[in-house]
């Protein structure tokens, strides 16, 4: 009769750690699972982000693009202009240097 007590009793302690076991086991899975929401939510968050980032990217390199070809074109104007100043002063040279007594000196 003991000895069946005593069975009885160990299978009731070994059933209880069993159940305190499973408790800790879902307790434990319940976690992990949010760690794994909060993961999956990070994960979206810099896809969306680095969606979000090349885009402006693709939209600065636009924007340099176009301000390259503007400031190529200031820079053709600007040569232009340049060159005609420099011939105008080389036409003005020669007109005063055909006066008596003027010469122009470079210094």
């Amino acid at each position: 009769m003991l000895c069946g007590a005593l069975y009885i009793f160990f299978r009731q302690v070994f059933c209880m750690k069993k159940e305190h076991l499973e408790v800790l086991l879902e307790d434990i899975k319940s976690k992990f699972d949010l760690v794994l929401e909060g993961h999956d939510a990070l994960r979206h968050e810099l896809q969306e982000t680095r969606q979000e980032l090349n885009e402006k990217i693709d939209m600065n390199s636009f924007a340099i693009k176009g301000l390259e070809k503007r400031i190529d074109g200031v820079e053709d104007n600007l040569t232009k202009k340049i060159d005609a100043v420099a011939a105008d002063l080389t036409a003005h040279r020669a007109d005063t240097e055909v006066h008596r007594g003027y010469k122009v000196c470079e210094g």
